[in-house]
């Protein structure tokens, strides 16, 4: 059976962030994908240059109206700009309880951009991170939520993945996956957590300037996965594959001037496909 899959996520016009680059990689890795939008956003490649607040009640009008008519098997949650936003997400999740729920803290675009209120982080921690089956955050991501400095080393990465664990609900399996593009050097490693078993996804540090969305990208996969994976180490390991080749693919695409997507389509797209 096709899965069906959820983002709640900003809209990137660009397509390499946000619920259009989720779709695509929904849609590349075998899941039906749907989408509700909780954030507008101007931008491009280059950076942020506006964001317009969506209802929070046409946001919960969205979720309960596809529910009430589409199997959700997974979802992920990305921006979504607001407190009351988040949490009202995290209100009608808990009321739906679809099996599998992947939390991107989106915090701050790759141009360094602000995508998050500071009044949400907190609303953020208490009322999403509980009910999520896993977290995504990236180094400084993770600082934020535990209000430290970002750390930069593998050994105290370790310690950062289990502080968030302590931040999950107890019931059921919940992991962190912590990334560590953040890290130096050219072997940066991942680490996946739930409370008892800690396992380190190393990974290539792929030289391209072309990674925007990456995040989004490796969330939506996940949520894809999941519900395809005998469990979530299985779907984490293959979403961390899918992303490392669509971040080798990226400088195939011609996308802007800035930071550019990642190719979503690498396994498909092959060669000049133009009509004669």
């Amino acid at each position: 059976m096709i899965p069906n899959a959820l983002s709640i996520a900003g809209v990137d016009p660009s397509g390499g962030a946000g619920i259009l680059a989720d779709i695509k990689a929904m849609s590349a890795l075998g899941a039906y994908g749907t989408a509700v939008v909780a954030a507008l956003t101007a931008q491009n490649t280059r950076g942020v240059t506006g964001i317009a607040p969506v209802p929070p009640e046409f946001v919960a009008q969205q979720i309960d109206t596809l529910f009430t008519d589409v199997r959700i098997d997974a979802v992920k949650i990305g921006m979504l700009g607001q407190q009351a936003v988040t949490r009202v997400v995290a209100e009608r999740l808990m009321h739906w309880r679809p099996a599998h729920i992947v939390l991107d803290p989106v915090m701050i675009a790759k141009s360094g951009d602000q995508l998050l209120e500071k009044a949400a982080i907190n609303e953020l921690r208490e009322s999403l991170m509980p009910v999520a089956t896993v977290i995504t955050p990236n180094l400084p991501e993770a600082g934020v939520l535990l209000e430290m400095s970002p750390v930069d080393n593998l050994k105290e990465m370790r310690r950062v993945a289990e502080k968030l664990r302590r931040l999950l609900n107890d019931n059921g399996e919940r992991w962190v996956f912590l990334k560590g593009g953040h890290l130096p050097g050219n072997d940066p490693t991942d680490i996946l957590h739930n409370g008892d078993q800690l396992f380190e996804l190393p990974g290539e540090r792929i030289h391209t300037r072309n990674t925007h969305g990456t995040g989004c990208t490796l969330s939506a996969a996940l949520a894809a996965l999941l519900p395809q994976s005998a469990n979530l180490p299985e779907a984490a390991r293959k979403a961390k594959a899918y992303l490392q080749e669509a971040i080798r693919h990226a400088d195939e695409l011609q996308v802007g001037e800035g930071h550019g997507p990642v190719h979503h389509f690498h396994a498909w797209w092959q060669g000049d496909r133009r009509p004669e």
